[in-house]
This record gives structure tokens, C-alpha cells and sequence, in this order.
């Protein structure tokens, strides 16, 4: 009888796999907006990656990732923060994990304000104190951190996909940072 070595990462699909399932339900995702706060709890900058997409231009994208089965949303969000900006970014997470923002992101443009051509997919929102130095890594190019303003402004939110230039916003809005 032939002994199973047991899948290193059960929760991952393969690539078949994966794209098999989003072609037939929603995939859960987290995103995590990284903020630096003042003394009084109040936002100073704003943490935005720069990334090269599949068509090989640059764009702005917040911390996002796919929640694997049997992962807490809280070990998700944990897992993309420091996949993204690096161990020594120390992410204040939320003693309750409840999102700002449900996000539904729909494959087909016009369903919604946000939109990713590969699958329907929720992801549940936060935003994320971080107090410690930022290293990006995994695909991530750089982290610009940027003003409240700088952040909401038609430039920056152009250069982002999907519709999450509207999830900044959203996020600065629930802040009472923008005026």
C-alpha cells in the first residue's frame, strides 16, 4: 500500500484548479489599506504599491489576496501584509476583524464599480495601521507613501485598477481624512 505524502498546501489550489473554480463561484479575497497615524490617531500617509500587471504597465494596487480554506480572514489578512510590505512592517490588525468595505468585483465591465476580468470575487476590507519600516516584496515594485490628499486625488486613483482607486477613497472618507 503506497503511503500519500500529505499537500504541503492544502489550502492552495493548482492553476487548473483555480481557474476552474472562478469560472463557477465567487472567490473570497481580503485587501488591506496600509495607513501611518499621528500621535492623535490621525492619518498621515497612505501605503500604495506599485506593481506591473499583465499587460506590463505600472499601476497602484493596495495589500490584496485570496483567503485559503481553512485560514482565518484575520491569518489572511496577517499573510498578505507581511508577503507584501515585509516582516518589519508590524500591521496593527483589529482586535475584531470586521472589514470598512465589502468590495464584490465582477469579471463583466458595468456589474458594479469594481471589476477583475478573470472572476467574480468579495473581498473583505480593512484598514491597516503600520508602524514599522516597509520592505515590498513578492511582485510589488515599491510602496509610496503618500498624503490623505495625494492618495485621493484623480491622478493616483487613475493608476489604479479594478475600481480600487473608489476603495481608497472609501477608506479615506470612513477616516474623516479627506477635505
Amino acid at each position: 500500500m503506497a503511503v500519500r505524502t500529505p499537500d504541503p498546501n492544502p489550502g492552495w489550489l493548482s492553476d487548473d484548479e483555480l481557474q476552474q473554480a472562478r469560472e463557477r463561484m465567487p472567490i473570497l479575497y481580503v485587501e488591506a489599506i496600509p495607513v501611518r497615524l499621528d500621535g492623535l490617531g490621525q492619518v498621515t500617509e497612505i501605503g500604495l504599491l506599485l506593481r506591473m500587471n499583465a499587460q506590463s504597465e505600472i499601476t497602484r494596487t493596495v495589500v490584496s489576496g485570496r483567503v485559503m480554506r481553512g485560514e482565518r480572514v484575520r491569518d489572511a489578512l496577517y499573510r498578505h501584509l507581511e508577503k507584501d510590505l515585509g516582516p518589519m512592517a508590524f500591521p496593527q490588525l483589529p482586535a475584531d476583524p470586521t472589514p470598512f468595505h465589502v468590495a464584490e468585483y465582477f469579471p463583466l465591465p458595468g456589474d458594479g464599480i469594481y471589476a477583475d476580468d478573470r472572476q467574480h470575487a468579495v473581498s473583505l476590507c480593512y484598514i491597516v495601521p503600520v508602524t514599522g519600516s516597509c520592505d515590498p516584496r513578492q511582485d510589488a515594485l515599491e510602496l509610496t507613501w503618500l498624503s490623505p490628499e495625494a492618495a485621493a486625488s484623480e491622478l493616483v486613483t487613475s493608476e489604479m485598477e479594478g475600481g480600487r482607486g473608489a476603495l481608497v477613497r472609501a477608506a479615506l472618507a470612513r477616516l474623516g481624512a479627506l477635505r
